[in-house]
């Protein structure tokens, strides 16, 4: 007689089952991994001989075989490189010099060697030369430090700065009027002015007319500017001793002096 399986007996059959079919299902899964890491590395071992033989292949090119061929080329390149970079050097050294010619050629047709010109030949007339001044913001000043020195005095650049900044402080009706705002053309106010002042006094501010007047006064010396284009310009006349001092190339001051030649004709 056929035993009949109780519910839980197939219950636990159907799980066995189960688990069975499941347990082939990983097997199968990891067998495909498997063979895809198998391939992997297949293609990865591939890729490898291949880099290798390429590698070899760069290794002879490199060493040239036993004619020295390979060897030669190598060398050709290589000198074919340093001839270009010779050439190009010598390209950029001849541009260079062109274009210092061509400036040199400029200076000596320029507006401002030609008004240089000018300035020699009138104190040549006067038996005077230039004295030239370094253009550091301070040439006017220096300019006529350097006058003072021939004279005998001893004021610094320091000093003269300061002095004319006082004088146009102390009289400021003399020079207000003549200062005025740049961009709106509005007289200085009096912030503004006393600002001016100070970068006379404390600054490598470039000195003009005003500035002139204001140390003809201080000095009590009149100030001759001898100019190219232009007559010259005497500022304090009402002092009677001369002071020259030589203006040219736009806004440069340089001092003057007697002409060498004279100089040395006078002592003997």
């Amino acid at each position: 007689m056929e035993e009949v399986e109780t519910a839980e007996e197939l219950l636990a059959k159907q799980h066995r089952n189960e688990k069975k079919d499941l347990q082939a299902k990983i097997q199968s899964m990891k067998n495909a991994n498997s063979l895809k890491n198998i391939e992997n590395e297949l293609e990865q071992l591939q890729n490898s001989s291949l880099v290798q033989e390429v590698s070899n292949a760069v290794d002879f090119l490199s060493l040239g075989n036993s004619d020295g061929k390979n060897n030669d080329l190598s060398k050709q390149t290589r000198t074919s490189k340093a001839q270009k970079r010779r050439d190009k050097k010598a390209a950029f050294e001849k541009a260079l010099e062109s274009q210092i010619a061509e400036v040199e050629v400029e200076n000596l047709t320029g507006s401002r060697h030609q008004e240089g010109l000018k300035l020699r030949q009138k104190l040549m007339e006067r038996h005077l030369q230039i004295r030239e001044i370094s253009s550091d913001g301070h040439c006017m000043y220096r300019a006529v430090e350097d006058q003072l020195t021939e004279r005998g005095a001893t004021l610094s650049l320091k000093e003269l700065r300061a002095q004319t900044a006082q004088y146009m402080r102390s009289h400021a009706d003399d020079f207000l009027p003549f200062l005025t705002d740049p961009n709106s053309g509005d007289m200085y106010t009096a912030d503004e002015f006393e600002k001016y002042c100070n970068d006379v006094a404390d600054t490598a501010a470039w000195g003009g007319q005003l500035e002139l007047k204001a140390l003809s006064q201080v000095l009590q010396l009149p100030i001759e500017v001898i100019q190219a284009e232009s007559p010259s310009i005497i500022i304090g006349e009402e002092y009677v001793n001369y002071m020259r001092h030589a203006c040219g190339l736009g806004e440069h001051y340089n001092s003057v002096e007697p002409l060498k030649d004279l100089a040395n004709e006078e002592e003997g």
